[in-house]
């Protein structure tokens, strides 16, 4: 009970429900590992008794947690547990100071909460005044699904960039009316080579990564010195071959390779001087990001001569605030200098893909996507260690569809630390994403609850769960997003925790829902008709670690997964199961409408089963794209790594032959699809 106590106090669960009237306990090994983590020590008796009385006396003693929330249509709740006669002043972010304050409402924002009691304690502590909900769309909302990576054009080096994406949503918006068009985790990735193909892994969350940048529509471009401009012409012909091997040869997409021909045209543009202009903008922009961007392009540099995991650097390197890297820091001058350029570069260009959307006449334009964490050898956790666990690991508990369990490989933030900072990362994380977005989709939203913890050297089954405050967490998603303008999107999916989706909804935040997991659970199992759907949610066919939906219906997705030795059933019985699942939705879209022509016609098939999406009450309804021309590869297959050409795929047509965005926005079956949705 001691352990359990003490447990309790630091948020971390002693055990778990995997299923109603189903409770795992947590192995000890792990709560005590955890709780280590977390600062407590409960390795032995003595140890954890003394750390019991540590946490419970601060307990008692504390006056006001570090952070407290009030809703701006709520009563502050705070205020309750505060002694009888407890004087409050509040500094607020607009500047103005408050001295017991009552009567109008307060700001909006993130302010800093004073109070001392009649009996001499006091207690300083941030105040998060939040909207009562993020935006909500302005109604029925369709649009597009896109790995951008995939997505390639006639001026790509190799692989989807910010270019494409600009012409894709001035596309999409005026030729098939999309509001919308949501992409995979831009973060910046861990260098190579090889460099980790996967989005959900990078090394930043907070900075994009300039493989993305369209070269040529960088402004120096224009001006290169003749000499240079010869050496990125001969960039430009072998970026013109890597293209052509991806859409023409059947190469795979090859980040490093891009990665190297865009490095070496930027040091070319780089001797191009600024314009007064554009110099001005870049000092503001550098102003603007301070610290965080120093410390990001300080990672990088150091990366260049020490390599991408920070934890085998020289030991001095280790601390982003040793003698050491301050003194690295200024040798490295030029270097830090580059890395800070190539984030305003990609920046700006994000900024005008968004534009590009807007002007085209989308109502939420970019959907950007926040990936649930970092890769543990990555800048964000050099620069942030004080908020980031160590020997910890992200994950999942063993479930239906994975006994086993899952390690992300992530380290988790700390949820004591950020409390004790007023969420200082997470309000820059989300203001960044939101910066050039009209919608923000959260990985693993249920993170904002509670978060799977798994000890280094342990298996994903000897985990536990640690709870965040979620309160906060939610009010600062509200009050940013509500800043920006911005939709929230969770991605719900999988095992939710009870009160969960209903806390997300009260407060706006839309949830996911995909097709061919929308069953009547609690009934007969099949599948869901239209009108019983959640109403605020994306509802969608498929997402990346899916199968498309082509290959659903036709079984290619059992077929691969057989190839790959990843069934867990005889190949046979897998087969039919797919195929009577399949079976009974085409059956309700005939009784329903919505395939005229019955079964057998896959182009059809596929374009009924957005009709359904459109016959629900979904706020927002997105399309996969390569959906839209009948792809039938996933881009990431789950449980594979050498075996599948994972986050390496162009989106491809039936015959799996690559299509160019030229190619995509002339297809026949791309706009049939987009006028069933508008039917």
């Amino acid at each position: 009970m001691t352990l359990a106590r003490l447990a309790e106090l630091y948020g971390v669960a002693t055990s778990y429900s995997p299923a109603p009237g189903h409770t795992v306990q947590a192995p000890r090994s792990a709560v005590v590992a955890v709780l280590a983590a977390l600062g407590a020590d409960a390795s032995d008796p003595a140890s954890l008794a003394e750390s019991l009385a540590r946490a419970e006396a601060a307990r008692r003693e504390r006056l006001l947690p570090p952070t407290v929330v009030q809703w701006a249509d709520g009563e502050p709740a705070f205020l309750a547990g505060l002694p009888s006669g407890t004087r409050l002043r509040i500094d607020t972010e607009q500047g103005d100071t408050l001295q017991d304050p009552g009567g109008p409402p307060l700001p909006l924002g993130v302010h800093a909460l004073h109070a001392e009691a009649p009996d001499g304690r006091s207690a300083d502590a941030r105040l998060v005044v939040a909207p009562a909900r993020v935006p909500a769309p302005r109604g029925r909302a369709h649009g597009l699904l896109v790995q951008l990576y995939s997505l390639l054009s006639g001026r790509s080096w190799g692989m989807g960039d910010l270019g494409d994406l600009a012409d894709l949503a001035a596309w999409s918006g005026r030729a098939v009316d999309a509001d919308f068009i949501q992409i995979n985790p831009l973060h910046a990735a861990v260098p190579g080579p090889p460099t980790d193909p996967s989005p959900y892994r990078p090394s930043s969350r907070r900075f994009p990564d300039p493989v993305h940048l369209r070269i040529a529509e960088i402004p120096e471009y224009a001006h290169l010195a003749p000499q240079d401009r010869e050496r990125a012409q001969e960039l430009l012909d072998r970026a013109a071959r890597l293209r052509e091997a991806v859409l023409h040869k059947g190469a795979l997409i090859d980040r490093d390779a891009v990665w190297e021909l865009k490095a070496r045209a930027l040091e070319l543009i780089r001797a191009v001087p600024l314009t007064p202009g554009r110099r001005a903008a870049y000092c503001e922009f550098l102003a603007a990001e301070g610290e965080e961007l120093e410390a990001h392009a300080t990672w990088c540099a150091l990366a260049e001569l020490h390599g991408g995991d920070w934890h085998a650097w020289p030991p001095a390197l280790r601390d982003p605030k040793s003698p050491e890297v301050a003194r690295a820091r200024g040798e490295l001058m030029e270097r830090i200098d580059f890395y800070c350029w190539l984030a305003w570069l990609t920046d700006a260009q994000l900024g005008a893909a968004q534009r590009a959307a807007v002007e085209a006449g989308m109502d939420i334009g970019l959907v950007h996507d926040l990936a649930v964490g970092v890769h543990p050898g990555g800048a964000d956790t050099w620069a942030q260690q004080e908020f980031h666990a160590a020997r910890m690991s992200l994950g999942a508990p063993p479930d239906a569809f994975n006994t086993r369990g899952q390690d992300w490989g992530l380290p988790p933030w700390r949820p004591d630390a950020l409390a004790a900072s007023g969420y200082a990362p997470y309000r820059s994380l989300l203001r960044a994403l939101l910066r050039h977005a009209g919608a923000l989709r959260i990985d693993h939203v249920m993170g904002l609850f509670r978060l799977w913890w798994v000890p280094e050297g342990h298996p994903p089954t000897e985990g536990t769960y640690v709870r965040y405050d979620a309160e906060a967490m939610l009010a600062i998603l509200t009050l940013e997003a509500h800043r920006a303008g911005a939709l929230v999107i969770g991605e719900d999916l999988g095992t939710v925790e009870s009160g969960v989706r209903e806390a997300l909804a009260r407060r706006g935040v839309l949830g996911t829902s995909v097709l061919w997991f929308e069953r009547d659970w609690e009934g007969d199992g099949l599948p869901l008709p239209p009108e019983h759907w959640r109403a605020a949610c994306l509802a969608t066919a498929t997402t990346h670690d899916l199968p498309s939906t082509a290959a659903r219906l036709t079984g290619d997705d059992v077929r691969l997964r057989h190839r790959l030795g990843l069934l867990d059933r005889p190949f046979d019985v897998a087969e039919a199961e797919d195929a009577a699942e399949a079976g009974e939705w085409l059956a309700l879209l005939a009784r329903r409408g919505l395939l005229p022509g019955g079964p057998g016609d896959e182009e059809e098939e596929i374009r009924s089963v957005y009709r359904f999406l459109c016959a629900t009450p979904a706020r927002m309804v997105g399309v996969w794209l390569p959906d839209a021309v009948g792809d039938r590869r996933p881009q990431n297959l789950p449980g594979t790594w050498d075996e599948y050409p994972n986050w390496r795929l162009p989106v491809a047509d039936a015959t799996g032959h690559p299509v160019s965005l030229e190619e995509l926005t002339l297809s026949p079956r791309l706009h049939a699809l987009f006028a069933a949705l508008r039917g």
